[in-house]
């Protein structure tokens, strides 16, 4: 057998992997340059959603047409990532990684600069073609550079930029348009992204490229379409509180429509844009149904504490990122520990260990949940979550991909992207429905007093006093649908693997930072 390559930066060896199976400095540093482009991608959602308000004051713009600066960006991931995986073996990894990021920066700048909210809804969209290979492509690249015995402990690495992301997009958001300028929100991202490309340069391994590899055209007029109609069609469905209107209901049918096809597609071409046959593997199946069931309702649950925090208790975008960050110092704790227990015993026991951590926790929210609870109990239930947060999405991911050789890694880290991505949309519109549904029947009684009420809207006092209880309960009856989920995702997740894989096979094509 080959032994592994040492590895090694694009002028030479950094050095041999460290024994006991730990993250060696060259893993390291390539550690580095992931997170630097996941963070600066996903802050990104975050911190513009804070500037929504101000954007419609400065362009003179409806809401509904300055939404689509974050709709734009989603649909614009959505496009771009499921030929993320060919891309990656057509082109190399390190090539496609930095032609992202470069993406990503170039449309940072322009959005910084935009004139307009139809220049800035163009410059986003650019934003968003970057921002989706960016997460695939540094996942392929740090998972191929560790090889199969340390995925736990380099998807806890990735991890990082996902749970940081939430809680630092409000605060840097609300201090940046509160105390600077709306553009910055933009700006910020250059100094970083031209460091992540300066380090990726010189880091990275160059690329050997597959000649042979074509690109599945049938396939990806299926899927991209598919997923923008698909989301596109969802949160059309969320803002307007009712799935069966045609503006939403239309999409969303065609889009399904199209993604099925591709399914079809996929399971009987050749050389399919994403290999879905992966899922005929045990690991990989009940990863992907787990990372549904639990993202859907982790993700739709995580939306609605900020809401509370603004709507409730009259909190401001800073103050609420502030008061949400204990989720991730939890997630802080947890997550290497979980990554080296995934790694050592398998992932299937940590993971259920912190899905009935983030069960408990989410329950906690829906039974103490009311107008006046204490900020310290809010917090404290939201650190644990944070811990069981930390042992299951990342570990979860392991278990798809631990399994898998070499070659297999980029298609599949696609795959999971969108299982993510569209996980996501579903249970945030889900739950966004379920709350309006419930805040309208609570309100009715007032007269529709309360139809004030949202974030960085003004309500009276003496209107306020009235509503904040039926409110409160309104998010405390939606957090229920939230636990329902969440014990659904046990099912699939009882299949995962409990003890550590046989990795013997993955060995073979095991390269550290050799990018295909």
């Amino acid at each position: 057998m080959t032994a592994p390559a040492s590895p090694q930066t694009a002028d030479g060896p950094l050095e041999d992997p460290a024994p006991g199976g730990g993250l060696d400095r060259g893993v390291l540093a390539v550690a580095m340059c992931v997170v630097l482009g996941a963070i600066m991608s996903i802050l990104d959602v975050t911190v513009v959603n804070v500037a929504i308000n101000d954007l419609t004051k400065e362009f003179h713009a409806p809401l509904a047409t300055i939404q689509w600066v974050a709709t734009g960006y989603t649909l614009a991931l959505a496009t771009v990532i499921p030929i993320t995986g060919w891309a990656a073996a057509r082109f190399g990894t390190k090539r496609l990684y930095m032609i992202s990021i470069g993406l990503f920066v170039i449309g940072s700048m322009l959005a910084g600069l935009a004139w307009s909210a139809s220049s800035l809804i163009a410059f986003r969209v650019l934003q968003g073609l970057g921002g989706g290979m960016i997460m695939p492509a540094g996942m392929t690249i740090l998972t191929q550079a560790a090889g199969p015995k340390r995925v736990g402990q380099v998807m806890s690495v990735v991890g990082i930029p996902m749970l940081l992301g939430p809680i630092l997009g409000p605060i840097l958001g609300g201090w940046l348009v509160d105390d600077v300028s709306w553009r910055w929100i933009f700006f910020i991202n250059l100094p970083i992204g031209i460091v992540a490309l300066f380090m990726s340069g010189r880091i990275l391994k160059r690329d050997e490229p597959k000649r042979g590899e074509r690109l599945d055209i049938p396939g990806l007029i299926l899927l991209s379409p598919g997923l923008a109609a698909l989301i596109y069609g969802l949160a059309k469905g969320a803002e307007l509180k009712d799935f069966t209107k045609p503006e939403g209901l239309i999409p969303t049918v065609v889009g399904a429509v199209l993604v099925i096809g591709f399914v079809v597609r996929a399971l009987n071409a050749k050389s399919p844009l994403i290999d879905l046959r992966l899922l005929k593997r045990r690991s990989v199946l009940a990863a992907s149904g787990t990372m549904v069931l639990f993202m859907a309702s982790f993700m739709g649950a995580m939306l609605l504490l900020p809401l509370y925090y603004q709507t409730v208790r009259g909190q401001g975008a800073l103050h609420s990122g502030l008061l949400l960050a204990p989720q991730g110092l939890g997630a802080m704790v947890t997550m290497p520990i979980g990554g080296k227990l995934t790694d050592r015993i398998g992932p299937g026991r940590v993971v259920l260990v912190g899905m009935v951590v983030v069960v408990l926790s989410v329950a906690g929210f829906a039974a103490i949940l009311e107008a006046d609870t204490s900020f310290w109990a809010l917090g404290s239930v939201l650190f644990v979550m944070g811990l069981g947060m930390g042992m299951t999405m990342m570990p979860t991911m392991a278990a798809a991909i631990q399994t898998l050789e070499h070659d297999e890694v980029p298609r599949a880290s696609t795959m999971l992207n969108i299982i993510q991505q569209v996980s996501t949309s579903l249970g945030t519109a889900l739950i966004s429905v379920l709350l309006a549904n419930k805040l309208a029947s609570n309100l009715k009684p007032f007269g529709g007093g309360g139809s004030q009420a949202g974030p960085g809207q003004k309500v009276p006092k003496a209107i306020m006093d009235k509503i904040a209880g039926p409110m409160a309960d309104a998010f405390q009856h939606t957090y229920w649908y939230a636990v329902g989920l969440l014990v659904l995702a046990f099912i699939p997740a009882l299949l995962l693997p409990r003890k550590r894989p046989d990795t013997t096979a993955a060995e073979k094509a095991e390269v550290p930072i050799a990018m295909h």
